[in-house]
């Protein structure tokens, strides 16, 4: 970015510049609605949702966990996807290969940054995607159920665009069942009332 040259701490420039990039967050559409229906909802509305409802849902973890880190988590663990784009979580074809473009994004997005910032954004990202620690099941599992709670407030939107079925729902939850096992229940009850109401099939 040639427009931050005056910037002469080269450290501070850096951070600005990541700071700018990340801004075309709010330009990667996901495949579902916001709640009211209007609009599509983008990863930077997203990921803020997540934090919030990772923050005030900490009770229900399974697992006693850092919902600071959590929070840090959820506000990095979609960055690489103002490069490799959103994949729609029921498209096998595009997790062929979803692993290897967000590894190549990630590379190349905090990268930007230096040293041991850099280090920690990329080993939040990456603990993340492992889901081993108690703060990346927990936070996996409040990724799963926001856009559960979505598709149904929309009548099932991004599950009809996919002739998604319940057994695919079912299995893409599951995390949600031991990671946060007293919110089960909110899985369950949304499934079984969606295929009821023909939002979901068989």
């Amino acid at each position: 970015m040639q427009c931050f040259e005056f910037i002469e701490n080269e450290k501070l420039r850096k951070q600005i510049e990541f700071a700018v990039e990340i801004d075309k967050m709010k330009l990667v559409l996901r495949r579902n609605l916001v709640a009211d229906g209007s609009k599509r909802e983008d990863d930077a509305a997203h990921s803020w949702h997540l934090a919030i409802m990772a923050m005030i849902l900490e009770e229900y973890s399974a697992e006693k966990i850092d919902v600071n880190r959590v929070i840090k988590i959820a506000l990095v663990h979609d960055l690489v996807e103002v490069y490799a784009g959103d994949t729609f979580a029921y498209d096998s074809k595009g997790y062929e290969d979803k692993e290897q473009r967000e590894r190549d994004a990630a590379d190349k997005l905090f990268g930007m940054l230096e040293g041991e910032q850099s280090t920690e954004i990329r080993a939040l990202w990456d603990e993340f995607e492992a889901v081993e620690t108690a703060e990346a099941k927990y936070a996996n599992a409040i990724d799963r159920i926001q856009p559960l709670l979505l598709n149904y407030l929309t009548n099932g939107h991004t599950w009809k665009l996919g002739n998604v079925s319940s057994a695919q729902v079912y299995k893409r939850m599951d995390i949600i069942r031991t990671a946060t096992p007293e919110l089960w229940g909110i899985v369950e009850g949304v499934i079984k009332d969606s295929l009821k109401k023909g939002l979901l099939k068989e």
